[in-house]
């Protein structure tokens, strides 16, 4: 008999799975081509532009050269090294490369250097910071998608204390990187702590603290070069830097829905319109690459006409400062400073593949750091949700780094549940992205997470959880015995437990995930309780009973179940669950005849 009638799109990709475990054929993306242009990439659709046949390789500075024999550079006489970029160029395999290669696991370091070396590939790792806790870390196409979460105080709300705990709580919860936005308080004060107490590569957006105490017409280049450089001598990683935003480009705004949604790029349309000059930011361009050259801060080129609803997505304005980002890729490569591009927004569904393609066209693969995209407008309060979907796609077509964003977008400032929302919605994504692009061992862990959900092994199911204590939490709300059931099917309905049972099955029989006969879940934890309490389906006297509540009814305190269906027989097990447990989303009789 055939398997199937159906041909599948196998391009190639890795399987995902190391052990290419369970019975899928692995990953539709095309054939892994590190150290080439598609090094983890999604099948093209018709009509999408085709990747840029240049590299940073092709934007050497002046006076260097490659050689012949061994591809790398040759630098002028006398030439030291600085950033990640220059020594990757000269063949040098340094610490940091090292170190991302060990975090990544499927990548060597020499892979690492050439994709830095290609401009596929940044290390954003200020000298100063690599002197405190800064643990490398990579962003490319070559490597897992990572995400990154902002924070920062504002003139009305928060401070350096709440900030610097902000960001230890986005560490927490998966953010690889950290955008320190603030606009009110001491913002010296706060950058330097948060950088100092900070594991994970530090943003700003320098502009912020340009404008602080002058307005946005007073600013000159002394003003925008003394503080990059005081930034730079602090420890930032990468600057957004909004260069791309051309006096030649604002006419195309003019009619857009929402008009300029970028702070920066606002600011700079100001200060153009009121002089009637091109932007400074890319006037001086070079002058301010030269700074950060000297600390290797790396560019994070901000797109400052990005769309602000679905209404202006892909527009003119947009696409234009695109085009510009890529002249400035390349003008930053020519000075030796690494370089990532920011990108939208908001923008539908169906753009979302075109807009990441047209970046590395006309970027020439430089990693791509994109927010979201939004794909609708019209969930306030959910925009965690309605862009960690676009940003799944968008990782899964080319992005390398996604920005978060939290439910409070649009509507306030973040606190410190928000940003566990965002970081979680965006791990989503990017794991996501991860396992669908192919990358190697990228959906072990859920295999692992797989197999004691078969077995029915609560413990291991809950420790393998992103959030365990959550899922935990949730999962006693309504029985916290670990029985081979839940309440969601019971006993009769449980498939898995079906599945367990049948001999033939290997599902639930995995080594190493086979759980005791009976199994008590502990007392709820503070966080647990928490969580249950803001749900506020139980009472806070049912939440305190809860954890000897249902152990009792099931006689589990004298270290049995009785609901357990592999302890007695299926029938007294069943008979307890009715008469015992707490039945979920019953109707009453009066509710039945509404």
């Amino acid at each position: 008999m055939s398997i199937s009638k159906w041909t599948l799109p196998l391009r190639g990709a890795h399987n995902p799975s190391s052990r290419a475990e369970g019975t899928t054929p692995g990953s539709f993306a095309n054939a892994s081509n590190v150290g080439g242009p598609l090094a983890f990439s999604s099948p093209d659709t018709p009509g999408m532009p085709a990747p840029s046949a240049k590299t940073a390789w092709d934007f050497l500075p002046d006076g260097w050269s490659r050689d012949a024999t061994t591809g790398f550079a040759i630098a002028p006489a006398g030439f030291v090294p600085i950033t990640q970029l220059e020594h990757a160029r000269l063949g040098i395999v340094t610490p940091e490369m090292e170190r991302v290669a060990a975090r990544e696991g499927h990548l060597t370091p020499e892979q690492v250097r050439d994709e830095v070396a290609a401009g596929r590939m940044i290390i954003p790792a200020n000298r100063t910071h690599l002197s405190y806790a800064l643990d490398a870390m990579a962003i490319g196409r070559a490597t897992k998608t990572k995400i990154n979460a902002n924070l920062g105080a504002s003139p009305v709300s928060s401070g350096t204390d709440e900030e610097v705990e902000k960001m230890r709580w986005s560490v927490r919860w998966g953010a690889d990187t950290v955008m320190d936005l603030s606009t009110g308080g001491d913002l010296d004060a706060c950058r330097e702590a948060i950088i100092r107490a900070s594991s994970v590569p530090i943003g700003t957006v320098p502009i912020y603290s340009m404008i602080i105490g002058r307005k946005i017409e007073e600013l000159t280049l002394d003003v925008i070069l003394e503080t990059i450089e005081k930034q730079a001598r602090q420890g930032v990683d990468y600057f957004t830097i909004h260069a791309g935003v051309r006096r030649a480009h604002l006419p195309f705004v003019q009619k857009r829905l929402i008009g300029i949604v970028s702070r920066g790029g606002s600011l700079l349309a100001k200060w153009m319109l009121v002089h009637g000059k091109e932007n400074p930011m890319y006037e001086h361009f070079e002058a301010i690459c030269d700074v950060m050259r000297q600390h290797d801060v790396s560019f994070s080129l901000g797109d400052g006409l990005r769309p602000g609803g679905l209404s202006d997505a892909s527009d003119a304005a947009q696409l234009a400062e695109l085009e510009t980002l890529g002249e400035l890729t390349e003008r930053a490569w020519r000075k030796g400073v690494q370089v990532m591009v920011e990108g939208p927004g908001h923008v539908p569904f169906d753009q979302i593949e075109f807009n990441m393609k047209l970046q590395r066209t006309l970027c020439h693969g430089a990693p791509f750091y994109v927010l979201g995209p939004l794909v609708t407008d019209v969930f306030p309060g959910y925009d965690h949700i309605t862009s960690c979907i676009g940003a799944t796609a968008a990782a899964y077509h080319g992005a390398s780094m996604l920005c978060y964003v939290t439910p409070k977008e649009h509507v306030g400032l973040p606190k410190k549940d928000d940003v566990k929302q965002g970081c979680i919605a965006y791990k989503i994504a990017a794991h996501s992205a991860d396992v669908a692009l192919g990358i190697p061992g990228a959906r072990d862990w859920d295999d692992a997470l797989t197999k004691a959900r078969a077995a029915l092994n609560w413990e291991q199911h809950f420790a393998l959880a992103f959030d365990g204590e959550y899922a935990r939490a949730l999962h006693d709300e309504d029985l916290d015995v670990d029985t081979d059931f839940c309440a969601m099917c019971g006993h009769d309905w449980c498939s898995v437990r079906i599945s367990k049972e049948i001999v033939e099955f290997a599902s639930g029989k995995a080594e190493g995930f086979e759980r005791e006969k009976v199994m008590k879940s502990a007392a709820l934890t503070e966080e647990q309780k928490r969580v249950l309490e803001q749900r506020g389906v139980l009472s806070p006297n049912e939440i305190h009973k809860l954890a000897s509540k249902t152990r009792k009814a099931v006689d589990a305190e004298v270290g049995k179940g009785l609901c357990h269906s592999d302890f007695v027989e299926p029938d007294i097990a069943q008979r307890i669950q009715k008469d015992r447990l707490v039945q979920i989303r019953v109707k009453d009789e009066a509710t039945a005849e509404d």
